[in-house]
């Protein structure tokens, strides 16, 4: 991931995923506009802070991943893996919303979708969070949208 140009301008919450790994929700800037990221940091011998794992979202696109996960009930319901909102981000470039089922877990899973001419499929940038931090989760993108549109240009 290139940091270059990207300006931190608020961490908004963290949630442990492993001893060495937290998905963090914060605000940075890139080229004089806010935007809400996620992603997964680690921490390792050799390398500590942001991996490719992650989303970078406009407080348009927030605001549609939000009113996705508000639907979604406290405790899951799903069994099986459900498409909640697929989010056109850019060409040939969508947001989807899943529930995922995974080792016997249930988590929600927030990824790109690509399908660009040369390439169509999953990508890596994306998270995936325990759908028992949902409540959680809500609340940091709640944050961060009321953040963004305080900031916006």
């Amino acid at each position: 991931m290139d940091a270059q140009g990207f300006k931190p301008l608020k961490q908004v919450g963290i949630i442990p995923v492993t001893d060495s790994s937290e998905i963090r929700f914060y605000i940075d800037e890139y080229k004089g506009y806010p935007y809400a990221s996620i992603r997964t940091f680690v921490t390792r011998d050799n390398y500590t802070g942001p991996t490719k794992a992650g989303l970078t979202m406009n407080s348009n696109l927030l605001g549609e991943v939000r009113g996705a996960l508000d639907k979604l009930p406290d405790e899951p319901a799903a069994t099986e893996d459900q498409e909640i909102a697929r989010l056109h981000k850019k060409a040939g470039l969508e947001l989807v919303v899943r529930i995922t089922i995974y080792r016997d877990t249930t988590g929600i899973d927030l990824r790109e979708w690509v399908d660009d001419g040369t390439y169509k499929g999953w990508s890596k940038k994306g998270v995936r969070i325990s759908y028992a931090e949902i409540a959680k989760v809500k609340g940091f993108l709640k944050e961060m949208e009321e953040f963004l549109k305080k900031h916006q240009k």
